[in-house]
């Protein structure tokens, strides 16, 4: 057993040396460097139609896979690599003397190091182009060869994709073409992550919206501070700069993350020039307004409490008046599709603040977490109610102003925690209650809430993220002054709110679609 361990930590720390090196690629940037290298320490190359060309363009001598394997490639190139004298130069131990002898017998030469990459499947799903092209980009023979390498990688490195090029380099500064187990280890865990990653795309690319199995598999990750908690390690796996620019300010957060996905939630609700102040996922003040400085200042009026340590978005320029006005308090985070130079000359001046530019990007429609043992996959609520859609069940017909307003509070109670009440008035946020376990108390925080900032409700509007089970909360918005009221309706108890309305003049209207948000 001692014996075994000692073999086995001597296999381990044994340096082996690159001899013969398998190289097919579709992705030739930076690789001049590498095969140089590889030529300098001595490596013999084999390869295939356009990379050995490349290779000889470098002045390096390149056996053709042909003369290997004694086949030329066949089916309009889908077969090439998948032959018994590549495979078995992969895949045969090294330390195993059946197999030592069957390579001899077959006249099969080692390969210690492959370099492949795979045919770009999703950027050619992506584009848009016909099936029958997008199938000829399911990869076999570059596929087959990642397998064949990481599995061996006791004796072989696999490179899989020009991602890794880089860290290959490396490896040949620091040793020459000498690699260890755990070097060799390595990529064959790189490459395995770049293998499952494509699969994963194909079997997408025919479920389509069967969401027949739960396969995702997302690369570029990004280490974050903590998670919600010091106490908590956390990533984000995703390209967030395919999303923002980030121009300015600390690392991006866990909580960040979070407030900055519901921030773009919500501002893409709106048309209108609109700014925003979020906290803790919740809108805490927000306004749309002919001009951004205006927009800002009745945002901030929602709630200038809580907007200290907020998220700000806005779906427009920020220019220099607005951005004096900003920076007048302490926020964590500002997003915007632009900004002026002398705004961004102001925004700069504390150094912690993140400052990102919104691109334009497709985002999933699909939401998934994780629960209990398994995950929970959901289509997005992309649902936006236009004027179109409020179906009047009142005597009295809401105004066009208030109209406007409904559709608001709408979407503000859509983006917000269930269970949820906002109240606006002039598409301006006076106040919401989130997040309660009772709708009730959801509206007397919000009527609080108003209040306290010295809001006359008189002329607002209420917006229910679900029915009303019972009329206290249109009696209680009655007598704050509220004359218009949306909400799903659904209830086997809509009467009893309606009723209550017609005999107290207050508009109301129902969508039909409920927003419950956890």
């Amino acid at each position: 057993m001692l014996q075994n361990i000692q073999n086995s930590q001597t296999q381990m720390n044994t340096t082996k040396k690159i001899k013969r090196a398998l190289v097919s690629v579709y992705h030739k940037e930076g690789l001049d460097e590498i095969l140089t290298k590889l030529h300098k320490e001595g490596v013999s190359f084999v390869s295939t139609g356009g990379t050995q060309s490349f290779i000889e363009s470098l002045g390096i001598p390149c056996d053709a896979v042909e003369d290997l394997t004694g086949y030329p490639s066949i089916l309009g190139g889908r077969v090439k690599t998948l032959h018994p004298k590549v495979f078995g130069g992969i895949l045969t131990r090294r330390d195993n003397p059946t197999d030592n002898e069957q390579i001899s017998q077959y006249e099969i030469p080692e390969i210690d190091l492959v370099i492949v990459d795979l045919y770009p499947f999703e950027e050619t799903v992506a584009s848009g182009a016909a099936e029958q092209d997008i199938i000829e980009k399911i990869d076999i023979g570059g596929i087959s060869l990642i397998r064949a390498a990481a599995k061996n990688f006791k004796d072989v490195i696999i490179v899989a994709s020009k991602g890794q090029y880089q860290p290959l380099m490396n490896l040949l500064k620091e040793k020459g073409a000498g690699s260890t187990w755990e070097d060799r280890r390595w990529f064959a865990k790189e490459a395995f992550a770049v293998s499952s990653g494509y699969d994963s795309a194909i079997f997408n690319y025919f479920d389509k919206e069967d969401e027949s199995y739960f396969r995702s598999a997302i690369n570029q990750p990004m280490p974050l501070r903590y998670g919600e908690n010091p106490h908590q390690a956390a990533k984000f796996f995703g390209d967030f700069s395919a999303i923002f620019d980030q121009l300015h300010g600390k690392e991006i957060s866990y909580n960040n993350l979070l407030d900055i996905e519901a921030a773009i939630n919500l501002i893409d609700e709106f048309d209108d020039l609109t700014f925003a102040i979020l906290k803790h996922n919740n809108a805490c003040g927000i306004a749309s307004r002919p001009t951004v400085v205006d927009a800002w200042n009745d945002a901030l009026a929602g709630d200038p409490v809580s907007a200290f340590g907020g998220i700000l978005v806005t779906n427009t320029k920020v220019d220099q008046a607005a951005a004096e006005e900003i920076n007048k308090i302490f926020f964590e985070v500002i997003i915007a599709p632009e900004y002026d130079k002398e705004a961004l000359d102001i925004l700069m001046q504390k150094k912690n603040r993140i400052i990102l530019v919104r691109k334009d990007c497709t985002l999933s429609t699909k939401q998934f977490r994780t629960m209990l043992n398994g995950v929970l996959v959901q289509d997005k609520d992309l649902s936006i109610q236009t004027a179109a859609d409020l179906e009047a069940i009142t005597n009295r017909r809401p105004t066009a102003q208030e109209v406007e307003d409904l559709l608001f509070a709408n979407k503000l109670v859509k983006n917000s925690k269930s269970n949820a009440i906002t109240l606006v008035k002039n598409k301006q946020l006076c106040a919401s209650g989130v997040g309660q376990t009772s709708r009730v108390d959801a509206l007397k925080q919000a009527i609080e809430k108003a209040a306290s900032f010295g809001f006359d409700l008189n002329g607002a509007v209420m917006a229910s993220d679900a029915f009303f089970p019972f009329p206290d909360c249109v009696e209680i918005a009655d007598k704050a002054g509220i004359k218009a009221v949306v909400q799903p309706g659904g209830s086997v108890n809509d009467k009893l709110s309606v009723d209550y309305c017609n005999e107290h003049d207050i508009a109301m209207v129902k969508t039909g679609i409920r927003h419950f948000k956890h």
